[in-house]
């Protein structure tokens, strides 16, 4: 069995549990043009829209950073110091001001 039918299968096994909304009549006329192009009920085609939907967020939620308790309060502490100076950018600024004309 391909990936495809085995996903099918499983989705079909297991769709048991109702779910129910309501929509404006031109959005169901819309989707049930859409679900008939692809010769697919309109349930199937909500469903599954909504499955690929509720991936997308899922996945775009769990790729978001988790840094430590502490990095924030870390971080305004270290803005909140003085400059320190730095012999590398004194060097480079010197070398800007002296190859930059005005």
């Amino acid at each position: 069995m391909t990936a495809t039918v085995q996903a099918y299968v499983h989705r079909a096994t297991i769709a048991s549990t109702r779910f129910e909304f309501r929509v404006r009549p031109e959005s169901k006329q819309r989707i049930e043009h859409a679900a008939n192009l692809v010769h697919e009920s309109a349930s199937d085609f909500v469903r599954a829209a909504a499955e690929r939907r509720a991936d997308e967020v899922l996945r775009e939620h769990d790729a978001v950073t988790i840094v430590p308790a502490d990095y924030f309060d870390q971080l305004i502490a270290a803005l909140d110091e003085p400059p320190r100076a730095s012999p590398a950018l004194a060097r480079a600024a010197a070398r800007a001001r002296r190859s930059v004309r005005r």
